[in-house]
């Protein structure tokens, strides 16, 4: 794996979200079935009509191992953008996970599949195949912009997405801030008055 790409995957989504100004990050809607599923890699976009899945096909067959598939199907919640069958293939060819801002169906047998799918829930209707849509092309996914080969970061919190000519920088940025945060943590964690001095710092910034 990229060694950038294994930095991300050790950070929590909060801390990337927190240094680009809390922007990055996709609808809160969309959840991990399991929130013990964290990931991270580059995007590989897809962009349906409601109620189509091809383009979904095509990209399992384009990507690398550890892409993360990125859906947009302008949040419908209606038709499933994939069922256990298709996921069950993603995860034969080692894609890294399943971003969606819609819905998925075969809930029970996907979660059996312990494959990271990250969506706004299920539903019964499949999708059609009328073979449209498109991979590889800049799309917006739970209100978030997305581009191929962003890196995408996905854990219990929700999924933000960083740009991929900022990757390094954000990183450095987000371990800075968890080092701090930690700091911050251990100067008020079990001392009564030094939080009570921080509330009043913090209340005299309002």
């Amino acid at each position: 794996m990229d060694p950038l790409i294994q930095q991300f995957r050790d950070l929590p989504t909060t801390a990337i979200s927190d240094v680009m100004g809390g922007m990055s990050n996709l609808d809160s809607a969309i959840k991990p079935l399991d929130e013990g599923y964290r990931f991270a890699g580059r995007a590989l976009t897809v962009r349906v009509p409601v109620g189509d899945n091809s383009a979904v096909l095509k990209a399992i067959g384009e990507a690398n191992p550890g892409d993360i598939i990125v859906v947009d199907c302008k949040g419908d919640t209606y038709r499933a953008i994939a069922g256990d069958f298709v996921v069950g293939m993603m995860q034969t060819m080692e894609i890294g996970a399943l971003v969606v801002d819609g819905v998925i169906r075969d809930l029970k047998a996907i979660k059996d599949l312990k494959f990271p799918v990250f969506c706004k829930g299920s539903t019964v209707a499949s999708s059609g195949k009328a073979g449209v849509g498109e991979t590889n092309v800049p799309i917006s996914c739970g209100g978030v912009s997305v581009f191929p080969g962003d890196i995408i970061v996905g854990d219990v919190d929700g999924v933000v997405v960083v740009p991929q000519a900022r990757g390094k920088e954000i990183l450095l940025q987000a371990e800075d801030k968890i080092i701090k945060d930690e700091q911050r943590a251990e100067k008020y964690a079990g001392k009564p008055e030094e939080i009570r001095k921080y509330i009043a710092m913090m209340s005299n910034k309002a």
